[in-house]
């Protein structure tokens, strides 16, 4: 029997680890100037060409490497950061594991000119599918450039499945942010098809976190500074009033490393318990220095997990130092008792004479003195006039059964016009009969009568079917009226988000947005949707950039259901809204007008029916 197993060529080795380590373009650009940190740059430049499936070029004033390390990089494992296996808990740096410039070099087209400080001459080298075609002496300033052209040109399936180019460059921008917030001390510069997106010289961290993310974040954080001997914790949080159910800045760093650590956010989640709304977030920006012995950061091709040995410990200084923080600043609501309509409370004079209080009764009353004990002379007290307090009651022209009527969180309302609808639902007629009420009930639910028994309809989740039903034709058909504002708003994102706002702006007019672009990731909303009324136009904008950024933007008829639907969710009337008869019958009608009565879009039920022999068995 032949043998079967054999040796995989090193380029076929490269390209595995390349599925690894290089998952997008944005993957590509960690690895180089996560390098040229490691390579104590402090100037690093970044220009992408088609959010970098085109080209990638990564520009560093940093050590530079001779003609033998140049070539050498390129090789699988090949790295000065280790010697042995101890040397990997003891890693200060970015990249060790000598992966990245072999995974890049397998799967695209390499362009390296590289020279160190003392030497005249630096080194040209090009690489295309592992494979070095030429190497060089060439004249070039200190430091690095990389140019990578083509990426995945050798694995078209790969390629194949890279995103939309607002989706990759929203990455790219995501994990330069990660490596700017982490370094102040570099300056850092990038472009996209030539056009500038970030400028960031050397700056104290808390600039750097505004000159990322917007000047307003300056009054929203609250500085954390903790120092033990098992860990030292700084950085910032914000304010419980700043929370948002979408789009928090929310970052973790290890030893000038962005991570990933759910039990940590955890931590800092739970100093903000009964100060927040649940479901809503929190910003913020955390760095931990630990000694490298006591983390492990090889768990990970990305390196983006990072195992701590004392993780409990940790967990309660962090927990401490934000509530620490959040009471230092007067954020913790401290208690205050209710003193309105509690009389003053006069300042004590020596000088006046301190007398007993007077009491006040009167002298007539005896409780004796009655017709029922003896007959003698009651005691007269003013006459309480309560039917007064009933008048008008009663004369409504419909009678509330008594049942109901002690009920106070059920509203009975006429309706002008009886409600008609065929709909069938589960197999059964449900549609509302020639009824001339519908009840609500504790502000949440429509009760009506019908055929098979009693329907129990969800406002908010009716009215939400029905607006969404509404939105997607007005985005299909791009049909959607605006309503112009007196006063455009402003509204401003990050460079990430506002790429992501660019591939949905088309889908945002069709529904009635008007925005216009400041420059700088700022926009004025200058018209709305018509009937959102008194909502929040810069909030609905935000949550709906944050869901085209969870969903994907580039999945096009999926984002415009989701952009839909959080339109819908944020018009629909609330819980609690007291309705008249004919808002009830009109919400009913267009509910039993829609295609898909029964659901809300995303699956919720809408209504049911309780039948009326369930009815009958309880009495």
């Amino acid at each position: 029997m032949s043998d079967i197993i054999h040796l995989l060529p090193d380029s076929v080795a490269n390209q595995i680890a390349a599925g690894e380590v290089i998952q997008r373009p944005a993957s590509v650009i960690k690895e180089l100037v996560e390098n040229a940190v490691d390579a104590e740059a402090k100037e690093v430049y970044v220009l992408v060409i088609d959010a970098g499936k085109t080209s990638i070029q990564v520009i560093d004033n940093g050590k530079g490497m001779s003609e033998t390390d140049a070539r050498l990089s390129f090789e699988r494992h090949a790295t000065s950061k280790i010697r042995e296996a101890s040397d990997l808990f003891a890693l200060r740096t970015m990249g060790f594991r000598g992966e990245a410039l072999a995974s890049i070099a397998a799967v695209a087209e390499v362009d390296l000119k590289t020279r160190l400080e003392n030497e005249e001459l630096g080194t040209h080298l090009v690489i295309a599918g592992s494979k070095v075609e030429s190497q060089e002496l060439i004249s070039c300033p200190q430091g690095s450039n990389f140019t990578v052209r083509n990426l995945f040109f050798n694995v078209p399936a790969r390629r194949k499945f890279l995103k939309a180019n607002s989706t990759e460059l929203s990455n790219i921008l995501a994990e330069f942010e990660r490596i700017a917030l982490v370094h102040p001390d570099i300056a850092f510069y990038l472009y996209s098809n030539e056009t500038e997106l970030f400028n960031l010289p050397v700056m104290p961290l808390r600039q750097r976190i505004m000159a990322v993310f917007g000047k307003k974040l300056n009054q929203q954080l609250l500085s954390v500074d903790v120092d033990t001997t098992l860990i030292k914790i700084s950085g910032y949080v914000a304010k419980p009033e700043t929370a948002r159910k979408k789009g928090a800045h929310q970052y973790f760093f290890v030893n000038g490393r962005y991570m990933r650590h759910p039990y940590f956010h955890k931590a800092v989640m739970d100093a903000y318990e009964h100060l927040i709304p649940a479901g809503e977030q929190i910003s913020y920006f955390i760095y931990f220095e630990v000694n490298p012995e006591n983390i492990d950061v090889n768990i990970h091709p990305t390196k983006t997990e990072i195992k701590f040995e004392n993780e409990q410990a940790i967990w309660q200084i962090l927990a401490a130092a934000v509530k620490e923080s959040l009471g230092k600043f007067s954020a913790v609501p401290s208690i205050d008792f209710d003193t309105e309509g509690m009389p003053d409370i006069p300042a004590y004079e020596q000088t006046r004479p301190i007398a007993p209080p007077k009491v006040h009764y009167n002298t007539d009353f005896n409780p004796f003195k009655s017709s029922s004990y003896g007959g003698g002379e009651s005691y007269s007290r003013s006459p309480m006039e309560w039917e007064d307090l009933y008048a008008g009651l009663g004369k409504d022209k419909q009678e509330i059964p008594e049942e109901i009527a002690t009920e106070p969180y059920i509203s009975a309302l006429s309706a002008d016009e009886p409600v008609h609808s065929e709909t069938t639902l589960y197999g059964h007629e449900t549609s509302p009969v020639q009824s001339t009420q519908h009840l609500q009930f504790k502000g949440r639910f429509i009760l009506t009568s019908v055929k098979s028994g009693l329907m129990i309809i969800d406002q908010h989740r009716a009215h939400v079917r029905i607006l969404f039903d509404r939105y997607m034709e007005q985005i299909q058909r791009k049909q959607g009226a605006a309503q112009g504002v007196l006063f455009p708003e402003i509204v401003q994102f990050p460079a990430s988000e506002a790429a992501v706002l660019e591939s949905i702006l088309e889908d945002l007019s069709a529904l009635g947005f008007e925005l216009t672009s400041l420059g700088g990731g700022s926009y004025a909303i200058n018209g709305i949707p018509e009937g959102i009324e008194g909502l929040n136009p810069v909030e609905l904008v935000q949550n709906m950039v944050h869901t085209a950024m969870e969903k994907g933007n580039d999945v096009k008829e999926e984002v415009q259901t989701q952009l839909a639907l959080t339109m819908a969710r944020s018009a629909a009337i609330v819980y609690g809204q007291v309705l008249t008869g004919e808002e009830m019958s009109d919400l009913v009608g267009q509910l039993f007008a829609c295609p898909s009565p029964n659901y809300t879009p995303d699956g919720h039920p809408v209504l049911t029916t309780v039948r009326e022999e369930e009815i009958e068995k309880r009495f």
